[in-house]
C-alpha cells in the first residue's frame, strides 16, 4: 500500500480561517486591549515569520538569540499584518510599524496561546497522538498512520518528514515542514487544516526543543508515548537531565491526558514513576517489570515476528523491518492504536505490513549486496541498527558510510567512531550535513573514538558521494553496507546551501555501477 501518491505541496493554515477578535485574544492573554483600530479587529492567521505574512494575521515578534523579530515590523505591515503580538522589548519597532500591539512578559507562549484560539482549539476535534524519545518517533507514527489508512480511517502524520494526511474524501495532502515539530502557528494551522478535511486522528512527533521552547503549548494529546532516551541535542539542553526534564513535560495534565512508557532503559522507568498522568508500560526486555512485554522475535522475511504478553494475554504480532527497536516501535504502535479505540485482528494484520518507512533500516538493494538507507545518527542507534543488521540471516561482512551532522552535539562524535569501528568490518567515515563546521574537522572528531587496534578497515572519505562509490566497490557478494545519518532527506546542507541528495539513489547507482563493473549486468535485486 502506498501511504502518500505524490500529493502537492500545500499551505499550512486552514483555507478558512475561524478567526478571533482582537479583544478575546487580550482577554485569553491577560494583555491589555490595544484599543486601536477597536475591540471587533478580526484575525484571521497567526505567523512567526515576517515573510509570511497574510492580510489580517496576528504577526508574533519574538526575541530571538542573536536579535529580536520586532525588526522586521515594517514587512510584516507591509504585507498586511492586522496586529503585532511582542514584548515589552518589541513594542516600539512594532508602534513605529503602524501596528496595534498586544504586549505581554512572555510572548512564546503567548504565541501557542494566540494560534489555537484564532484556530478555533483544532487538537480538541480530533484524535492526537504524540510520540517523543530519542529514537523510533518517526516510525511510531507512521505506522500508526498507514495502519488508519488501511483500513480506511482518515489520518496524517505531523514529524521529520514534514506532515501528510488522507482527507474523508481519500485525497491526499503534503505541507513541508522544517522542523520536527512545527512552530506553534504552524501546528496549529495543520491541525485546522486537518479538521476542516475531517481527518480523525493525528500523530506527531514531539520533539524536546518544542516542549522546553512551547511550540506543542495548547495541545493535549488524547495519549503520548516516551520510546527511549539516549545521547542527543545536549548542544541545546545541556546535560541528560535537562534532556530527560523536557521529555518529561509531555507527561503532564498540561500536555496529555494518559501516557505509555517503554522501560527498557532507566529513562523510561523513571518517567513511569514521575509521570504525572495515568500510564501503561512496555518493554522488549524479560528482565523489567512491564504491563506489555515482547518475547524474542523471529526472522520473517526482512521483518519479524513475536509474542507479547499483556494483561489480556498472549498475542502475536508483526514488525516489518527487522530488529528489537522495532519490535518496540511495533508494540508502541499497537498499544497507542489501541488507546485511541482502534483494536482487534484487522488492526494488527494492518501494523503488520505498516510499519516500513521511508529511510529508516530501507532496503535499497537486496541482492547480490544488500544496500541498507539508515536515520541512525546518535551512538545508540548506530549499535542498535549494526546489531540487528549482524543478526539478519546470511550476512556476511558489514560496510558503514557515516558521519555527523555538524552545529550539533559534537559529544556524540567520538562515542559514534567507536560503536562502529566495534560493530563494522568496514568503517568510512565521511561528511554527513556539516552545515557552518569544516567538514574534515568533523570527521577528525568522529575518527578520534576509533580504538587504535580496531579490527576494522577505516577510511577518512571527503565527499559523501566518493564514500558510498568507495563502499559499493569494496563489497562482495553477501555483504551488506548501511548507509547511516540523513535516512530519506534529500538534500545536504554544506555552509549554508542545501545541495540535492539522496543516500538511497546514490547508493543503489553505485551498486548498480559496480555491479555491471562486476559483469553482473541483469542480475541485481534491488529492494527487499
Amino acid at each position: 500500500m502506498t501511504f502518500m501518491t505524490e500529493p502537492v505541496p500545500e499551505p499550512a493554515r486552514p483555507r478558512r480561517a475561524r478567526g478571533a477578535t482582537a479583544a478575546d485574544l487580550a482577554r485569553a492573554l491577560g494583555a491589555p486591549d490595544p484599543g486601536v483600530p477597536g475591540p471587533d479587529l478580526m484575525l484571521r492567521g497567526v505567523t512567526l515569520d515576517s515573510r509570511s505574512v497574510e492580510p489580517g494575521d496576528l504577526w508574533c515578534a519574538l526575541p530571538g538569540a542573536n536579535a529580536h523579530g520586532a525588526q522586521f515590523a515594517e514587512q510584516a505591515a507591509g504585507l498586511g499584518a492586522a496586529m503585532a503580538l511582542t514584548d515589552p522589548a518589541g513594542r516600539e519597532r512594532c508602534e513605529a510599524a503602524g501596528l496595534p500591539v498586544l504586549v505581554v512578559e512572555d510572548p512564546r507562549t503567548a504565541t501557542a496561546t494566540a494560534a489555537a484560539l484564532v484556530q478555533g482549539r483544532p487538537a480538541d476535534h480530533l484524535a492526537a497522538i504524540g510520540v517523543t524519545g530519542t529514537n523510533g518517533k518517526t516510525s511510531i507514527t507512521t505506522a500508526i498512520t498507514r495502519t488508519l489508512l488501511e483500513l480506511g480511517v482518515p489520518a496524517g502524520a505531523i514529524g521529520t518528514s514534514g506532515t501528510s494526511y488522507r482527507d474523508a474524501q481519500g485525497a491526499d495532502h503534503a505541507i513541508g515542514t522544517v522542523r520536527t515539530t512545527p512552530e506553534a502557528p504552524e501546528l496549529h494551522g495543520l491541525l485546522a487544516r486537518m479538521v476542516e478535511d475531517d481527518v480523525e486522528v493525528a500523530s506527531m512527533e514531539v520533539s524536546s526543543h518544542a516542549l522546553v521552547l512551547h511550540r506543542a503549548d495548547e495541545v493535549v494529546y488524547d495519549v503520548a508515548c516516551f520510546t527511549n532516551l539516549t545521547q542527543d541535542h545536549l548542544d541545546f539542553h545541556g546535560t541528560m537531565e535537562n534532556y530527560y526534564e523536557a521529555k518529561r513535560l509531555l507527561f503532564t495534565p498540561e500536555h496529555a491526558r494518559r501516557g505509555i512508557i517503554c522501560v527498557d532503559d532507566d529513562w523510561g522507568r523513571r518517567l513511569a514513576r514521575e509521570a504525572l498522568i495515568p500510564v501503561t508500560t512496555y518493554a522488549t526486555r524479560t528482565d523489567v517489570e512491564a504491563d506489555h512485554r515482547a518475547g524474542p522475535h523471529r526472522p520473517e522475511g526482512y521483518g519479524s515476528s513475536f509474542e507479547v504478553e499483556g494483561p489480556g494475554g498472549t498475542r502475536t504480532l508483526r514488525a516489518a523491518l527487522p530488529g528489537r527497536p522495532y519490535v518496540a516501535n511495533t508494540l508502541a504502535a499497537d498499544l497507542l492504536l489501541a488507546a485511541i479505540g482502534h483494536a482487534g485482528a484487522d488492526v494488527t494484520e494492518a501494523l503488520g505490513r505498516a510499519g516500513t518507512v521511508p529511510g529508516r533500516m530501507e532496503s535499497v538493494v537486496a541482492a547480490p549486496i544488500r544496500g541498507i538507507v539508515d536515520y541512525s545518527h546518535t551512538p545508540d542507534a548506530l549499535e542498535q541498527t549494526l546489531v540487528t543488521l549482524r543478526g539478519v540471516p546470511g550476512t556476511g561482512r558489514i560496510l558503514v558510510v557515516m558521519g555527523a551532522g555538524g552545529d550539533r552535539d559534537r559529544g556524540k562524535r567520538p562515542r559514534m567512531g567507536e560503536v562502529v569501528a566495534r560493530l563494522a568490518d568496514v568503517v568510512i567515515v565521511t561528511d554527513d550535513n556539516p552545515r557552518s563546521e569544516d567538514p574534515a574537522a568533523i570527521r577528525r572528531e568522529v575518527l578520534s573514538g576509533v580504538p587504535d587496534d580496531t579490527n576494522a578497515l577505516v577510511h577518512d572519505v571527503d565527499g559523501r558521494g566518493e564514500a558510498i562509490a568507495l563502499a559499493a566497490y569494496l563489497a562482495d557478494v553477501s555483504d551488506t553496507i548501511l548507509v547511516a545519518g540523513k535516512g530519506a532527506e534529500t538534500g545536504q546542507q554544506i555552509g549554508g546551501i542545501v545541495h540535492p541528495f539522496d543516500d538511497r539513489l546514490r547508493l543503489r547507482d553505485a551498486l548498480r555501477d559496480a555491479h555491471t563493473a562486476r559483469g553482473g549486468a541483469d542480475d541485481m535485486d534491488e529492494g527487499r
